[in-house]
């Protein structure tokens, strides 16, 4: 199982960056790279507790479908979206956010782990290309999101 945590600094408040990260319409928005959007389930608004989606994006050439749920949520603190069905044998990622020493601002932390299917080749596959591409992902959904929280900045 691969796991990676990337800390993120945004100056907004937790109660507004937790909710902004529970947007359907922010995620889709930070993911138009790879055309990600929803399509079953909650396919706009705010996400919350028990709340479903199914994503689907390109990724390697190829169009993926990932159904997700909201498996905990306690705002403003944290909230966690794990796989139901989708490409990955395990996925469960942590969003945290706690006010940061600097006034107004939010330490978003997202911790993900994951494991890809197709035993020995899987383990590879996360080792050499899946850990980096996921890291990315998220890196780029976080200044996606600074930069509608932060945009005099």
């Amino acid at each position: 199982m691969a796991r990676f945590e990337t800390v993120t600094l945004v100056f907004a408040p937790p109660e507004v960056l937790f909710d902004t990260s529970l947007s359907v319409e922010t995620h889709t928005a930070s993911m138009a790279g790879s055309s990600e959007r929803a399509v079953a389930g909650v396919t706009t608004g705010l996400l919350g507790l028990g709340d479903q989606v199914t994503w689907q994006a390109r990724h390697f050439g190829l169009t993926w479908r990932m159904t997700s749920t909201i498996s905990a949520w306690e705002r403003p603190a944290y909230f966690v979206d794990e796989q139901v069905s989708g490409p990955f044998r395990h996925w469960r990622h942590e969003h945290r956010f706690e006010a940061a020493p600097h006034a107004g601002a939010t330490l978003m932390t997202d911790v993900v782990d994951f494991s890809a299917p197709a035993g020995p080749l899987g383990r590879l596959a996360e080792l050499l290309v899946l850990r980096r591409h996921m890291t990315h992902l998220i890196n780029m959904r976080n200044q996606h999101i600074k930069t509608i929280l932060e945009p005099s900045r």
